[in-house]
């Protein structure tokens, strides 16, 4: 494959961003389920019904929206938990920093709508393995709707992401981290970032261009102050750790000259809205499926982390040095209709040997992938920001590079 020299930008959002104010809502919600039916089950808790506390049998579809002064809650879920959605709600926003009213929204004002309902039977059926209740019981648990999920690794960055997706990640990391400490006291929890990195022979090169959108305390009118606490604070800091040159970037902050009305009040918000920032900000491609409020059934989730897992385990044995992973399923089917592995022409072994490979070594049916990467854990709050990928967190399995050797062993044999 000819090399290349191109532009590419990404970006990144604030956990104060309203869409993430959802995603992180509905992963609250998830996290709670998960962990009092873990505890209900420990305890041998029985449902009025007869029916036994379980963690392998939630189901949660969790959605959010908000707008000002107010949190919706819908979806369909099966627990014999009870969470109080309210406080879950009014917590997060109280952790986000929406603890007053002229930030945008105040956790302890706003209305919190309950829309939550059961889980369809429909669906219900093919996930539980309805009829098939004979054979391995990894192939019970069938995929909980159709649909195709990637995973992507490039070795441009230690964490194996896309340069400008990282920067962009760390840049809105690093917001929310001023902000917090004090170290930038007007900051306000709504802000956005993003990053034009330079490509030469496909290789990041330099960053030309940054914008920083931070909502901020009306009392800041000269927007020179914001500008230069940016970039001391948070856009130096973090291009300065990766190492990457910036010297001639242009640095565009709050660009309309103003960014006081922010959060639900200056837009509405909706989980599963910001898909591209959640994986690889556009430079690998995406199914479409959105992550937040899904437990583990949901291939959209599980298997987009499978992906990623798969894609990185190729990179970190050194079969290639880009490689994109897509994975097909059928609801009610546990095997994935089809196993893609993309290396773009940076592959160091036959490509095909690479697939197979990947078939071998890696267990794709949903149940094993819960299973390898222990998604039953209440885990999920905390990928609703920065990113599902590339993050340095014992928490995120995914991001394990545990099959390294065997793919390696499985490449020599197929290569022969």
């Amino acid at each position: 494959m000819p090399a290349r020299n191109y532009l590419f930008t990404s970006e990144s959002v604030t956990e104060g961003h309203p869409d993430k104010v959802c995603d992180q809502i509905s992963d609250a919600i998830l996290d709670a389920i998960l962990a009092k039916e873990a505890r209900l089950e420990g305890e041998g808790y029985i449902s009025p019904t007869g029916v036994p506390a379980c963690v392998d049998n939630v189901r949660c579809a969790c959605e959010t929206f908000v707008t000002t002064g107010t949190v919706v809650v819908a979806g369909e879920i099966r627990t014999q938990a009870y969470v109080d959605v309210q406080t879950i709600a009014r917590d997060v926003l109280r952790r986000i920093g929406y603890d007053r009213a002229k930030y945008g929204f105040d956790c302890e004002t706003c209305g919190v709508i309950n829309m939550i309902h059961e889980q369809s039977p429909d669906i219900a059926r093919g996930v539980d393995g309805v009829g098939r209740e004979d054979g391995d019981p990894l192939d019970l648990i069938g995929a909980g709707d159709q649909g195709m999920m990637f995973g992507y690794a490039s070795d441009e960055t230690a964490a194996l992401m896309p340069m400008p997706i990282y920067l962009a990640q760390r840049m809105a990391q690093r917001l929310a981290l001023v902000r917090k400490s004090g170290e930038v006291p007007y900051l306000r929890p709504d802000g956005k970032t993003q990053v034009t990195v330079r490509y030469e022979d496909d290789e990041p090169v330099e960053v030309t261009a940054v914008v920083v959108s931070t909502q901020h305390d009306p009392v800041i009118e000269d927007m020179n102050i914001v500008l230069k606490d940016m970039v001391a604070h948070v856009i130096a800091p973090v291009l300065d750790e990766v190492g990457i040159a910036w010297d001639n970037a242009t640095i565009y902050v709050n660009p309309t000259g103003r960014f006081v009305v922010g959060g639900p009040m200056g837009d509405t918000g909706l989980t599963g809205r910001k898909i591209v920032v959640d994986t690889y900000g556009g430079m690998g491609r995406h199914g479409g499926g959105a992550f937040s409020g899904k437990d583990c059934t949901k291939v959209d989730r599980s298997a987009a982390y499978a992906a990623r897992w798969v894609a990185k385990n190729v990179v970190t044995a050194g079969l290639a040095r880009r490689c994109e992973v897509q994975l097909a399923y059928a609801i009610g089917v546990a095997q994935p209709l089809s196993i893609m592995v993309d290396t773009f022409g940076t592959a160091l072994v036959e490509e095909s040997a690479i697939t197979r490979a990947v078939r071998e070594v890696f267990d794709l049916r949903p149940g094993a992938i819960i299973r390898d990467l222990r998604l039953r854990r209440p885990i999920f709050e905390k990928t609703a920001a920065y990113g599902h990928f590339g993050r340095d967190d014992a928490d995120f399995t995914w991001e394990a590079t545990d099959r390294v050797d065997e793919l390696k062993a499985a490449v020599e044999r197929y290569g022969r």
